[in-house]
């Protein structure tokens, strides 16, 4: 019996205009012609069915210790935790969970961040993990610092951790970013603004979870990651719905 139930409508205000001039850069990335809906072929849905556990390490979602070269990486120690679930809130199990993040000084590992804040040298911004029977993940980490960035002069991005979702083929990715609760950044945002919808936005923020904390570690951050629906996190590659 297919437990799947009606079909959800998606509600097209919920994601944030391609053009949105107060973020600059999509000025010149915004389409200029409707888009267009293209049916998926066999290249688009093959795939790896599931991902299987055995292809990661142990540390990989540890990001405190798996770019270790003889210490831990400095900062505030955090965990982040949630389930990801379907439109009807069922479990999703065995999807891959990549995330990417700026240190503690707000400085990303890549060459072209030329932020003045300091690498820290046991700390790369990179991790892995893959969702139990339930939909739950978790994974440890230091939590970001802001950075400034050259839109309108100088804005300052939230703390954020970027995560992308992989489904039961390649082309099935998701990518957003998670926020934390009470960052007095998050409103004064460029990037978080083109969200219309207030309640969207909410839905990015991850919530200070103190039953989960590790005691004398780590605080814990609830983020649930909702797949369609009414209740849908906001992706940036799917702006048109998912």
């Amino acid at each position: 019996m297919d437990e799947r139930g009606d079909f959800i409508r998606r509600d097209r205000k919920w994601h944030p205009p391609a053009f949105t001039p107060g973020y600059k850069t999509s000025v010149l990335r915004s389409p200029r012609c409707a888009l267009v809906s293209v049916e998926q072929g066999v290249g688009e849905k093959a795939g790896p069915l599931f991902f299987p556990r055995g292809g990661l390490d142990p540390l990989d979602n540890d990001l405190i210790c798996n770019f270790s070269k003889g210490g831990e990486a400095i900062g505030e120690r955090i965990v982040v935790h949630g389930r990801v679930l379907d439109e009807n809130r069922r479990p999703v199990p065995g999807t891959l969970i990549e995330v990417w993040q700026a240190n503690a000084g707000g400085r990303y590992r890549h060459k072209n961040d030329s932020y003045l804040a300091p690498l820290d040298p046991n700390f790369g911004g990179t991790g892995r993990c893959l969702t139990d029977a339930e939909g739950y993940y978790f994974f440890r980490t230091i939590r970001p610092g802001p950075y400034p960035w050259r839109n309108d002069g100088s804005d300052w991005r939230p703390a954020h951790i970027h995560f992308s979702i992989f489904g039961e083929a390649f082309v099935q990715r998701l990518v957003s970013q998670l926020y934390f609760e009470g960052d007095p950044l998050i409103p004064l945002c460029p990037i978080v603004n083109t969200i219309p919808d207030p309640a969207a936005i909410d839905r990015l923020v991850a919530r200070l979870d103190m039953g989960q904390q590790m005691p004398f570690d780590a605080l814990a951050y609830r983020f649930d990651i909702v797949l369609r629906g009414r209740r849908q996190t906001f992706f940036e590659n799917k702006r048109e719905g998912n």
